[in-house]
């Protein structure tokens, strides 16, 4: 008893008030208040990145299991054969008219003006390269793929990304079926052939548009089947494999990006988010094909 009525002596004990003031400090407020910052910072850097390289794997798999899958009879069952000529009948049908007016535009602003310039300079032989090597193999195919996403591309993001919050994908599951057969596999087919017909078409109308308009300019004398033999002639060995596989390539990703962006849908997110995402992905898929094959390795 007598113990407690003793005095305390200096910083023998810690006072609780004292401490909490201490805690209560705004330096030490101001510490952790940008420690948590920096903390939530990070943690969203992190999920983005594990995101993005999470979907990137999913893609090259997704691309191996589609190859190899459109090698094999039995995988081409009535209901896929379907899936695949209702999807291939939306891409080339449903954007043939806006990829023919995308064509012209080309040919008007850029076909035209490469035409009239090149023969102002006195550089009228390297009409055919130059249309080659930027309208032909870098403009068409970044323009064709954007017409894809735009139009069928964000279509299968919404309709995969509803059956798979719906429900749907996971009753198909439970019945023995494989979503990947059924849907991804021919859709992304789909959008493959449609990438390399549409781009064809994209680069046939932007080169002769841009005749037309040269031709009535005054600035093109020869006949339309000398000026496209010009620019065939001008184009390389390499470019007769190089520009198809470009379009076949783009159309590719463009149909796989879209059906797996949503099929990996969660329950969390609806429209809002997914169409969103899938355009970005859709873009930077383009856009990374386009770079890949313009390096020269």
């Amino acid at each position: 008893m007598s113990g407690a009525n003793e005095p305390r002596s200096p910083g023998g004990e810690r006072d609780p008030i004292l401490e909490a003031d201490a805690s209560t400090h705004p330096q030490h407020r101001q510490k952790f208040v940008l420690h948590e910052w920096v903390r939530e910072k990070l943690a969203w850097t992190g999920r983005l990145t594990r995101r993005q390289i999470r979907f990137f794997l999913i893609m090259l798999g997704a691309s191996w299991g589609v190859i190899f899958e459109s090698f094999r009879s039995h995988s081409w069952r009535r209901t896929v054969r379907y899936e695949f000529g209702t999807t291939l009948n939306s891409v080339i049908g449903g954007g043939l008219i806006a990829t023919m007016f995308a064509g012209t535009l080309t040919g008007v602003a850029a076909v035209s003006q490469t035409i009239y310039w090149l023969g102002l300079a006195g550089m009228a032989k390297m009409t055919g390269t130059i249309l080659i090597d930027v309208v032909i193999r870098e403009i068409a195919p970044i323009l064709v793929g954007i017409l894809l996403l735009g139009r069928n591309g964000m279509l299968s993001v919404t309709e995969l990304g509803l059956l798979t919050t719906g429900g749907e994908i996971r009753s198909m599951q439970a019945q023995g079926l494989d979503p990947f057969l059924l849907l991804v596999m021919p859709r992304t087919l789909a959008f493959t052939v449609g990438g390399f017909t549409l781009g064809i078409l994209f680069s046939f109308a932007a080169l002769v548009t841009g005749y037309i308009i040269s031709r009535m300019s005054g600035v093109v004398t020869n006949p339309v089947w000398t000026f496209l033999y010009d620019v065939i002639t001008a184009m390389s060995h390499a470019d007769y494999l190089v520009i198809p596989l470009k379009f076949i390539t783009v159309g590719f990703v463009v149909g796989l990006g879209g059906c797996l962006t949503g099929l990996t849908a969660t329950n969390e997110d609806n429209l809002r988010t997914l169409l969103p995402r899938g355009f970005s992905r859709g873009m930077l898929i383009v856009m990374a094909v386009s770079v890949l094959f313009s390096l020269d390795l």
